[in-house]
């Protein structure tokens, strides 16, 4: 399995680490987490676990774009360690994004965001 297919696996599992983390955090509120009621329970999140609900959506839209680029770019044998590279550097933007996205910094939020679509582009573009 290449690197790059590492960070598939990676990026699929980073947005219920960080829908994870609010999830904990109720533990000690008195809206704690309800398995039973899921979707409710994150509807009447507010700040900083509203904002990681949120992270954790925007991390699944943009794996599409992602998984494919690096699958279609390992079918055309372009260069894999270049594919390997931008991989890495997608999951850590992915990382960084959602901390930013928690941290409430919503400028920087949407240039990160440009800037993992333009890590899967880069990719596609080496198909």
């Amino acid at each position: 399995m290449t690197l790059a297919n590492w960070c598939i696996a990676a990026a699929c599992i980073l947005p219920m680490a960080v829908a994870l983390t609010p999830k904990v955090a109720s533990v000690k509120s008195k809206d704690r987490y309800d398995n039973a009621e899921p979707r409710q329970w994150a509807g009447r999140q507010e700040g900083w676990a509203k904002r990681a609900i949120a992270a954790h959506q925007n991390g699944f839209e943009a794996l599409p774009l992602f998984i494919a680029a690096v699958i279609l770019a390992q079918q055309a044998h372009a260069n894999q360690d270049r594919i390997d590279i931008l991989a890495m550097v997608f999951v850590l933007i992915r990382v960084t994004y959602s901390i930013i996205y928690i941290s409430n910094l919503a400028t920087l939020r949407t240039l990160v965001w440009f800037a993992g679509i333009g890590v899967s582009l880069a990719i596609l573009a080496h198909s």
